[in-house]
């Protein structure tokens, strides 16, 4: 069994840091989201992946490399255009051959991992798997409609009116009767191929269609909410440990990650939080659900829950919370502007100024 994991998308609803960074590869708890999902996959003891690039296709080269450090084997398979999930099976032809494989979206993240899932389909080997959870509101997602028995029935791409509140999940496992339904399909309105569009295409052919509705924890990073969602979700599993330096002066209070090179003063830190390597905290507080970066400096100020990325800094500020910070970014106090009124009055005007 092989594994395609898509990394190729534009990132739009994480502008400005995805100008400048693959969205794939911004960090919760100071791992890139990319990283969780190729370790799942290691997990499920499948080592062939093809990963589909586009545009930042040199910054996940650089970042993955050849795979051997998840254990597994990559190959890159380039995407000219974002032109639909179903796309990115057609263009995988060849380095999926005939091998059934799990379709993992690069910028998708499960708790608990998809060995089970993964060990399930190896026995029972329906056409196609695939996740779903219940959202609140379905109109954003894929979704799919459940027959009496549980069977996919059907499926729509970002309904107006959604027959059911179960979502896609970004994690799908295909036998190799998927080429012929993806070939078969049209582009929809959106000029792009859909992986639903294919996956009812197996339904209306009389395949085999199964479903997994997971409890379990589910978020697609695509938004600035989501990012800050997960790293919450990841910190709280976080086991404290302190490899750098903090001094009698500061406190470390809960699940607190120290990394090595780190150097903590005359500060307090509330877990759960991380510090990367060589990042320097003085005279400040560092709140819960907080990710620092490495080589950061963040100098009598106050930050929770927000993450911070490499070689940033925050200097003299008041409390920042629900924020991210990309790269080598300084954030210091706005300059002190004198108070004043300017008034334009009429005759007989009264005017009350509170001081």
């Amino acid at each position: 069994m092989k594994a395609l994991v898509l990394s190729g998308g534009a990132g739009t609803r994480l502008r400005p840091l995805t100008h400048t960074s693959a969205k794939q590869l911004v960090p919760v708890a100071n791992k890139p989201v990319l990283f969780y999902g190729l370790e799942a996959i290691a997990d499920a003891g499948i080592t062939e992946v093809g990963v589909v690039v586009g545009d930042t296709a040199d910054e996940i080269r650089q970042a993955v490399g050849d795979g051997s450090k998840f254990g597994l084997r990559v190959t890159y398979i380039p995407q000219e255009a974002p032109l639909g999930l179903a796309h990115a099976v057609v263009i995988a032809r060849e380095f999926l051959g005939d091998d059934d494989f799990v379709m993992y979206l690069g910028d998708n993240f499960i708790v608990g991992g998809i060995r089970e899932l993964v060990d399930s389909f190896r026995a029972e080997r329906p056409a196609a798997q695939i996740l779903l959870t219940q959202v609140s509101d379905p109109r954003a997602f894929g979704v799919a409609e459940l027959g009496a028995d549980g069977r996919v029935v059907g499926l729509d791409e970002k309904p107006e009116v959604p027959k059911s509140d179960l979502a896609l999940v970004g994690v799908y496992l295909f036998t190799g009767a998927v080429h012929e339904a993806v070939r078969a399909i049209e582009p929809s309105w959106r000029g792009e191929l859909e992986i639903t569009h294919a996956l009812q295409w197996l339904i209306d052919h009389e395949h085999d269609v199964r479903s997994t509705t997971i409890s379990g924890y589910w978020k697609d990073t695509g938004n600035v909410a989501d990012m800050l969602e997960v790293n919450r979700c990841v910190l709280e599993l976080a086991e404290p440990r302190t490899l750098g330096e903090v001094d009698a002066q500061s406190e470390i209070i809960g699940r607190v990650v120290i990394e090595e090179g780190a150097c903590v003063t005359a500060s307090r830190i509330v877990g759960p939080a991380v510090i990367g390597a060589g990042t320097r905290i003085s005279g400040s507080y560092i709140g819960p659900f907080t990710s620092i970066s490495r080589d950061c400096r963040i100098t009598d100020s106050e930050i929770e829950f927000s993450i911070v990325l490499d070689g940033s800094s925050l200097t003299g500020t008041s409390r920042v919370e629900a924020s991210i910070i990309g790269r080598n970014v300084e954030v210091t106090p706005a300059p002190r502007v004198p108070a004043a009124h300017r008034l334009v009055l009429g005759d007989h005007s009264k005017v009350q100024i509170s001081s």
